[in-house]
């Protein structure tokens, strides 16, 4: 049997939405402790790693580890008829768990956190997805950059219109961001600042070296779809390793996106 309760409904959904446009299926992985997921995207170029610790759910019941393989659109669809406020109740009961994929769905009901006597059950089926779960190791960075995830997004989305991709480079000064297109260059440099009123809309920069990476800004710009679930983002950089961009997911996880920088041709490094 597997049973959740999260009482702050419009968090699942925010989750959803911050990553179905990057992965259309993936499996969403349930165990004792929490509720995880992993998938890259169709171009595996990028990955994305959820975590929902089973401490964060009002209530949380999972008797054996199990596999649940869904299309994430059709899932944010579903949960896009619940309230903001209302109270989303994801299950799967043992009997559901066979070995024909056909017999499997997920039951999710909605329930007014206003209104107990209204009840909204939906049922959807899941699929039966194919994937490597990918072994991620504990990494030194460089650099980490922690900032506020608005700032991070508009950085992104202004630096879109000029080019198509954005060099992140971390130096004493600060972490800059630039790109350059067929209309000229674009710079914004954010130094650190750590005296400002509430603590999220800090800037802090933690660089055991200089470091500068290239990386592909529409990738980047579906990344800061997970604003809404953070005040704050935390950018690390290494020159071995790809970036991790994380948005922490109230008190009880995390999301988190990884991509490998661009490497650029010797063509355009020696281009005046």
């Amino acid at each position: 049997m597997l049973e959740l309760r999260l009482v702050q409904g419009s968090l699942l959904k925010k989750v959803l939405e911050s990553i179905k446009d990057l992965v259309n299926d993936a499996n969403f992985d349930c165990s004792a402790t929490g509720f995880s997921l992993q998938a890259m995207d169709s171009s595996h170029v990028a990955l994305v790693a959820l975590l929902l610790r089973s401490e964060g759910f009002e209530h949380y019941r999972c008797d054996r580890n199990m596999s649940m393989g869904m299309n994430l659109n059709n899932m944010a669809k579903m949960l896009k008829c619940a309230g903001n406020d209302d109270i989303i109740t994801p299950s799967r009961p043992m009997m559901a768990v066979t070995p024909s994929p056909s017999c499997s769905k997920v039951q999710v009901r909605f329930t007014c956190c206003f209104a107990q006597d209204k009840i909204a059950d939906f049922e959807m089926k899941l699929m039966d997805i194919d994937s490597e779960h990918l072994g991620i190791p504990e990494a030194e960075y460089h650099a980490i950059v922690r900032m506020p995830s608005s700032e991070f997004s508009r950085i992104c989305k202004d630096l879109s219109s000029i080019g198509d991709t954005v060099v992140i480079s971390v130096t004493k000064e600060g972490v800059r961001f630039s790109t350059r297109g067929d209309i000229g260059t674009a710079n914004v440099v954010c130094r650190q600042n750590t005296t400002v009123d509430k603590p999220e809309e800090a800037t802090i920069i933690e660089m055991n070296e200089p470091v500068s990476l290239t990386f592909a800004l529409r990738y980047m710009n579906s990344f800061t779809k997970a604003t809404p679930l953070s005040n704050t983002v935390t950018i690390s950089l290494s020159s071995e390793l790809p970036v991790v961009v994380e948005y922490k997911i109230a008190e009880m996880g995390y999301v988190r996106f990884y991509l490998a920088p661009k490497i650029e041709d010797d063509d355009e490094e020696t281009k005046p």
